[in-house]
């Protein structure tokens, strides 16, 4: 099965595994995904990233729940990316997001880019595994079967498809649990309008040898993965290849990331000081008084 698979990959640059998770697995997974949605991340609360109008993004999601762990490291996903990519490849990043209700086309046609196309004279391949965990009818992923390695990967402009035929596009609505599997220098996006919220996760598998483009560099973008000891107990040695054990290639010491908010992050700093110190001011009176209703109970 494997083996058909990859030739499906390799001639359409796509492969959906329909009801591909199921069960206490997906809802494990859903209900750990769900959990980090409710709030931003601020201080000491775990929560997603918003860096965008229309995407609240979660990273690191294996550190979520053993279920991520297992997808990422399925037989038949390993065997059909090792027949693809090549023996080395690694899982190097692993990511999901919540896309809210929008008719605009946030996130149009474009190719993963990812490598640094100056110093490579081939086009590296790169695999993701993308993870409905809603249902989706709306805003499904889409694809233009064939368009992978084609080019360098790179936005595209709606224009430049005008003569692609409609039979070669293909959108993935699906149930939860349903998987697709897809070269990402194929031309993909988001479909509009989105009508429901959206949840999906991204695993993304490349050989980490690859010289990746500075943008990804300067952003840590492909940090060394964050993994749950409890998730760990059972790994192969190739599970343990797979994850990047002891891989130091992109790891950067001492990395800062550049702050995008400074001022806003200033001004919540201060209303916390402050809150701190207010709540410092009022801890004896508190305990007096907590005391005080405690003696008039009794």
């Amino acid at each position: 099965m494997a083996h058909d698979l990859t030739n499906q990959l390799d001639r359409d640059g796509i492969v959906i595994l329909p009801e591909f998770i199921a069960g206490p697995q997906l809802l494990g997974m859903q209900q750990a995904f769900e959990t980090r949605l409710r709030h931003m991340a601020w201080n000491d609360t775990m929560g997603y990233e918003r860096t965008e109008m229309y995407r609240h993004m979660i990273q690191d999601v294996l550190l979520l729940d053993q279920g991520f762990l297992d997808v990422a490291l399925h037989p038949l996903i390993l065997q059909v990316l090792k027949e693809y990519i090549g023996s080395q490849f690694q899982l190097v990043e692993a990511k999901g997001w919540l896309s809210l209700p929008t008719k605009n086309n946030f996130h149009g046609w474009h190719g993963d880019a990812w490598y640094d196309q100056h110093a490579v004279s081939t086009i590296p391949r790169e695999v993701k595994l993308a993870i409905y965990l809603t249902d989706v009818r709306s805003g499904a992923f889409t694809y233009i079967k064939g368009s992978h390695r084609k080019q360098h990967p790179r936005l595209v402009q709606s224009h430049e498809l005008a003569q692609v035929p409609r039979e070669r596009i293909m959108e993935v609505p699906g149930t939860a649990g349903s998987a697709v599997l897809f070269d990402t220098s194929g031309i993909h996006r988001q479909a509009t309008p989105v009508l429901e919220p959206r949840q999906a996760v991204f695993l993304n598998y490349h050989d980490p040898s690859i010289p990746l483009q500075q943008e990804d560099v300067e952003y840590y973008r492909y940090h060394p993965l964050l993994l749950n000891a409890a998730f760990l107990g059972n790994l192969t040695p190739e599970g343990q290849r797979v994850l990047g054990f002891g891989d130091k290639r992109n790891y950067q010491h001492g990395f800062e990331r550049r702050r995008r908010h400074a001022f806003l992050e200033g001004i919540s700093r201060s209303l916390l000081e402050s809150s701190l110190q207010i709540n410092q001011a009022l801890y004896y009176p508190r305990r007096a008084l907590a005391k005080a209703r405690n003696l008039l109970r009794h």
